[in-house]
Parts: C-alpha cells; structure tokens; sequence
C-alpha cells in the first residue's frame, strides 16, 4: 500500500527547539537568562530553521527544581519577566513563524502553591483530598517508596500529623488525580493558556499521574527505602485519566502535545500517540537515553544498545503514532560528553550525532547549545554545581565511604548540571550571556566553542545543522518514509534507509576512533551524496573515517 504525506499536521514536519530560560540568554543584567532575552534570540532561531519552541516552565516558583516546583500555574516568575513580555515573546515567535509550547507540571506542585497552602491547613479543609496524604504505619512512613531524587517519598506534617507523597522533591507534593475538584482547576488552568495562543505543551512526568495502590515493595536489599517507580509510572487506570485530561482541554484546540511518557511500553503505543486513540501527538521515550544512567561509569554507551532500543521505536511507530527524536535535554549530560569523542574528534563526532538521530521517523529536538557542540561543565569543585539532587547523591555516597574526589568525578560524570551551563554565544564575557555574573559559572571553553565562531565557519557544527534541517523539510521520505535498520550487528556502525514509495535515502554513520567498513546491500559508487562531515571526494569509498557520516540518496 502506497504512503501518503497529503493533509498532514503541520507539526509532523516542524523541527523543534528546547530552550531552558534561566540559561538562555539575559537581558537586564541580573545573571539570569529571561524572556526578552529569548526574544532577543528568534532570529537567530529562525535563521536555524526552527518551527517550534518549547520553553521549560517560566512560572512563579521557588526553585527547590529550577521551575517544575510551579507555585503559581498562571502567571510569569519575575526574574524572567511578566506577562507582557510573554505575549511579546508569543506574538514575535509567530511573525517569524515559529510556534511555542509550554511545559505542562501536572503530577505535582510546589509546597508553596496556594492549593497545597490550604490543603496542609487542616484535615477538613476543603482542598485536603487535592494532594495525597496518609497516615504513619508502624510510626514510619506510610510505605517504603524512595522519591526519585532520593531519600523517603513521603514527607511528615507535623501540624496535621500525617504524610504526604512527593514522588520527586519532598517540597513538590503530588497532585491527587483522584479529586475531581483539582482536576477541573487543573483543565481550566490549561484551558487558559491555549485561549492565550500557545502552540501546545511538553506535559512533564505524566506518566506518574496514577498511583492505584501504596503497598510496599519487596525489600530485596534491606535499603530502608526502596525505588518506586514501578508502584507510580504508567499504572492501570493511567489511560482513563489522561482521555478526560484530553477531551476536556487538547481536544479542542489545533495544539501540539508532546509527553514526557517514561515507563511506557512499545505494545502501549497506540494508546498513548496514535492518531485515532492516542492521547497526545507525540511522546519522549528514554529507553536509549537511560542506558545513559545504567552505564554512567562506562566510557562509551553500546552502539549496538542504542540501535536496538531506537529502531523498537521507529519500528513501533512506523505505521501510527510519533516520536521525539531526542539525544540531549535540560535533565542529561552533554551528548558528545557520553556518546562522542569531545576531546580528539569533537566536530566530527558532534556532527555524526545529529545526522543519526535527526533523520529517523519522529519530531527532531534539538537543545540549546547541542547546535554547536557544547560539552559537560568543566568546573573543579562541588560547590560550582546547583543541581540539589546530584549534590544530594555526592553528600550520600561520602556518607557511605567514598572519598571526596571519587564522588567528585561521578558528580562531573552525571549530573544534569552539564546541560545547564550559559548559552555560549560569543567570545565576550561569560560568553554573551550576561554582562554580570551568571547564575552558574560559564564553560571555559567558551573562548573557541560559541555561536559568532561557528557562524563563520561554513564547516562549523552549526552550519551542518543548518544544512540537515534544510535538507529534512525539503525531502518526505525524511519525514515519513519508512525506516530499515542496517548492519544490525555493528559495534561501530549506524546504518539506516528511509522509504516513501520510489524515494529511498541512505544513513550511514561511523561511532568510532578508527576506520570502519560498510557492509550494505547498496552501490554507493552509484548514490548521490547529499551530505556528510569529510570530504566529498572520498564519498564513494565503502571505508568510513572516525566519526564519519553521510547521507546519500540511492
């Protein structure tokens, strides 16, 4: 049966752009990026070629989580600007055709929201049931759920003498989903902001809306907490809340709706992105990106991991339903760092990544900076970090006997600081960031590493991003022609074809310090190189050099 690309949403086509404000760009000089500053930076954005921008939260916080501890759903924290800004950051992004979504906390809010202010008041309030509280077992906690950023879920109110749960920062307590009082504030709340013009949302850790039972879990360890993600993540009953969040708020709007889904299966696809019964367009799996964690100490991810877990995806949603394509964002570590060569073969190696993932079946994402190739923090001691759960986990592991500086070095391995450092956009100070003293301290790399740089450079990683964007919007099968995987077994070679009908396009990339040899069923003699990161000279040799990509049209 023939594809066709005829009456597809816009957003199937649209490349998208992360943007995590405090980081961004400054614009008053106070250290701390901010609307007009993103203002400042669309052209630069749509000279990119960018069609969509999601922006991490901006709202009223107290920043125990850089924003996702929201303490005011509608309205604009001050250090970023005010609602006239926004507006202003809205209606500019359209004139130069760029849509914005938002991000969407909905599984918690701060513990300074004025909902969980009334909620903690008193037993009887009204509001108690918005949140989810229990009583002491045992005169412990409730149960023996860790929260992902570490220690018990379940914080003590001393005034009301029980718990609440908070599945992530104990001042970020979990929404009761089950209220059906907070979850009609929470559809008219996002009914407010799409009234606004918003494009859509990112809607952050859904999937751990559902929490159908609090039992404990086996012990097998003898922690005194255990982790509790498969008690809070994609449980049953998940699918039945987010069809009432849909139809009472996206469903009427011409949006994108992109979820943060981690711990949703391939066999759950249709359910959660297809286009008659998906809930949303679009959804971040991590499957790939959390062999990530799971080999933090290694030098280099498995190349053949990585190929398994992605092509699942492309497979999974060949058909229905969509993926972000995704190798960076605001909560990992620079891509390079984990997955390149940032040290002998950086250019090479950062430009092998983006031909990679950005030519799969999906909605390609790129994260601020991931453009030019910036690198992990380079700092020297702890006290350079923010990020309260990696310095949490560096206080802990010397608690239980690690050294100083063997903690150190796991910290500057994984923490999520390394995506958060300034924008680096020039060679002046701090980088073209701020004219005072950022928020964090600015990569000393900057000086070589920066947007004016490689804007003059016709080889510079930004320009070869430039050139696959250009390339991707011009060319269906690159949208949504079928994916092949090649060379499956591979230790050092990603190799891959897109098809739409006659249309057939060639990806093949070499993850690796030395030379490596195709083994295709193609005559690249005979193919038409479109792009790639060495010389074209060299195109039709079936020896791929370091980090060497192409892409060929056969």
């Amino acid at each position: 049966m023939k594809k066709t690309v005829q009456m597809k949403p816009w957003w199937e086509s649209a490349v998208a752009y992360q943007i995590y404000p405090r980081s961004f760009q400054d614009s008053n000089g106070d250290g701390i990026g901010d609307l007009q500053g993103i203002i400042k930076r669309l052209p630069y954005l749509s000279e990119l070629g960018i069609d969509l921008i999601w922006i991490c939260p901006i709202y009223p916080s107290p920043n125990d989580d850089n924003g996702y501890d929201i303490s005011d759903y509608q309205g604009i924290q001050t250090e970023y600007g005010t609602m006239k800004d926004f507006e202003e950051l809205l209606d500019k992004a359209h004139e130069l055709n760029i849509r914005v979504i938002m991000d969407l906390v909905i599984n918690h809010t701060s513990a300074d929201h004025p909902w969980f202010i009334e909620s903690r008041s008193s037993k009887t309030n009204p509001k108690r049931d918005w949140y989810i509280w229990r009583d002491a077992k045992n005169g412990e906690e409730p149960n023996n759920w860790e929260s992902i950023f570490g220690g018990s879920a379940w914080e003590y109110d001393e005034k009301t003498k029980q718990y609440f749960l908070h599945v992530f920062g104990k001042t970020m307590p979990d929404i009761n989903w089950e209220n059906s009082q907070v979850k009609k504030a929470l559809f008219d709340m996002i009914c407010w902001w799409l009234d606004r013009g918003i494009d859509g949302f990112r809607v952050d850790a859904i999937s751990h809306i559902c929490k159908p039972d609090f039992e404990d879990i086996p012990n097998v360890y003898g922690e005194k907490y255990v982790s509790s993600f498969c008690k809070h993540m994609n449980q049953p009953g998940i699918i039945d809340l987010l069809k009432e969040l849909k139809e009472n708020t996206f469903s009427k709007y011409d949006i994108f709706t992109v979820a943060e889904a981690n711990g949703v299966r391939i066999k759950e696809v249709d359910e959660w992105v297809s286009s008659e019964k998906g809930i949303f367009h679009s959804l971040f799996q991590f499957e790939h990106l959390n062999l990530w964690n799971a080999e933090a100490e290694e030098e280099k991810v498995s190349l053949k991991k990585i190929k398994k877990a992605l092509t699942k995806w492309q497979i999974a949603t060949g058909n229905e339903g969509n993926v972000a394509l995704v190798m960076e964002n605001h909560d990992l570590v620079r891509s390079i760092n984990k997955f390149g060569s940032p040290d002998q073969y950086l250019k090479e190696s950062a430009k092998c990544l983006a031909l990679m993932y950005f030519m799969q079946k999906g909605v390609p994402f790129i994260y601020q900076g991931q453009e030019i190739g910036m690198l992990n923090a380079d700092y020297e001691s702890h006290l350079d970090f923010r990020d309260e759960p990696s310095l949490f986990s560096y206080e802990d592991r010397i608690r239980n006997g690690m050294t100083p500086e063997e903690s150190l070095q796991i910290l500057k391995k994984t923490t999520r600081d390394n995506s958060r450092t300034p924008m680096q956009w020039d060679t002046s100070s701090n980088a073209g960031f701020t004219s005072a003293s950022p928020w964090m301290k600015v990569n000393r790399n900057y000086k070589w590493l920066n947007v004016k740089e490689q804007e003059q450079d016709p080889d510079s990683i930004l320009n070869f991003y430039k050139k696959i964007i250009k390339l991707r919007k011009k060319t269906d099968a690159l949208i949504y022609g079928d994916y092949k995987l090649l060379m499956e077994n591979s230790k050092n070679i990603y190799a891959y074809t897109r098809q739409l009908e006659e249309e057939c396009y060639l990806i093949v990339c070499n993850f690796s310090e030395k030379n490596a040899t195709l083994r295709i069923p193609y005559d690249i003699a005979k193919a038409k190189l479109l792009i790639g990161n060495h010389s074209a000279i060299e195109s039709k040799e079936k020896i791929l050099k370091p980090y060497e990509c192409r892409l060929y049209r056969i």
